[in-house]
């Protein structure tokens, strides 16, 4: 079941939310990967450490793979590396996805990552696809592939306007492409609980008959320590109210 998490602002907490949930899935023995589509590399460097060495695989070796014409088909799985923590694999990102993106576009590629995910499927429980903050050909791809979508929800007004086009865009990618694609819910990120703004934000767009999912997550420096030493914080403190809220969303999504 791939879950693309997607929000065409930044700064919204996507790779946070990416690979904590898969590193949530994997302590509980899910087979589970991570596809890191944005170009930054941010999910790959929390789960490796950092980018990786030239001559691994990438997803941008899969896209380009993609282009060539090849007798040997190459299957998905060969462009994955394995991460430090058990159950947990990481596609990774690289930079290059920036310089295939024209080729990839004019050859009428969007389909080849939905061909991967179902491959992968057969051998992963759970598949977390990172995006990068745009509605690009490779979030189109991810969202054309996937069966759910999470987006991530900062409490502020611009987060709450940058909701509606990107609503808008699922459900026309839906209409058009994937008919299984669902919005799994609106993740409310660094709420602050003793604050106004995002209690009535986030009452409202429940009152809009919007999917917002509880528990919503905390603000928390522990979250960017965790992102220092690349360790999610299932690993990093299993008992920080912030993991356990990651843990409760984690487990209402299975449910």
């Amino acid at each position: 079941m791939p879950i693309v998490v997607f929000n065409q602002k930044g700064g919204v907490g996507k790779s946070t939310i990416t690979c904590n949930l898969a590193a949530i899935s994997a302590s509980q023995g899910l087979r589970t990967l991570v596809i890191d589509l944005d170009p930054q590399g941010n999910s790959t460097s929390y789960l490796l450490g950092g980018q990786v060495a030239d001559g691994q695989p990438t997803v941008a070796g899969f896209f380009e793979h993609s282009l060539s014409y090849s007798f040997r088909n190459i299957p998905a799985s060969d462009f994955v590396l394995g991460t430090p923590f058990e159950n947990l694999d990481v596609m990774a990102s690289s930079p290059a996805l920036n310089e295939l993106v024209v080729k990839l576009e004019s050859r009428q590629k969007i389909y080849k990552l939905r061909e991967a995910l179902k491959q992968l499927d057969e051998t992963y429980d759970r598949i977390y696809i990172d995006t990068a903050p745009a509605l690009n050909f490779y979030t189109r791809a991810a969202l054309i592939g996937a069966t759910g979508c999470l987006i991530p929800f900062d409490c502020d007004s611009f987060s709450r306007q940058a909701l509606y086009a990107l609503m808008e865009s699922v459900n026309e990618i839906r209409a058009d492409h994937n008919p299984e694609l669902q919005v799994d819910g609106i993740v409310v990120n660094q709420f602050q609980a003793r604050a106004n703004l995002p209690q009535r934000m986030v009452s409202e767009l429940i009152a809009e008959g919007l999917p917002v999912l509880q528990p919503y997550l905390p603000s928390s420096v522990r979250i960017r320590e965790s992102h220092e030493q690349s360790k999610p914080m299932i690993y990093l403190d299993p008992s920080h109210r912030i993991t356990l809220a990651l843990v409760a969303l984690h487990d209402g999504l299975r449910a």
